[in-house]
């Protein structure tokens, strides 16, 4: 069996969130992914994840805690949401390059979870 690329993992886990994020919040869900990247290249990161956080709704927390996951997978650790705070920690700590290869995975995601959800949820 031959190794899977980076693609492939990336729409693996966009598979499964969007799963999750559909199961749980429906049409929201659909609808908060499809403006994330705007919201993420207007604002930043870790500016979008804060207002996630402040929202507090399902589908809020469903995408944010898909997205620190994703940037945790990426920088070497397990697939856990490391929560709101830790990740914060950890970007405001991040130099540049860094800071932007979690932008750029962010929003690489992003492309398959609209995807996957679009097509989970049809109509929304």
């Amino acid at each position: 069996m031959s190794k899977m690329t980076l693609e492939q993992k990336r729409s693996q886990a966009a598979w499964a969130m969007s799963q999750e994020g559909i199961a749980l919040a429906e049409g929201e869900y659909t609808n908060l992914a499809k403006a994330a990247p705007a919201l993420i290249m207007n604002n930043g990161l870790m500016q979008t994840l804060a207002f996630y956080e402040d929202k507090g709704k399902a589908n809020h927390k469903a995408l944010a805690g898909h997205l620190r996951r994703w940037i945790m997978v990426r920088a070497g650790g397990v697939d856990k949401d490391p929560g709101f705070a830790p990740l914060m920690g950890i970007l405001l700590q991040a130099d540049s390059p860094t800071y932007r290869q979690a932008t750029e995975e962010s929003l690489l995601l992003l492309r398959w979870i609209r995807q996957f959800a679009a097509a989970l949820n049809p109509g929304k």
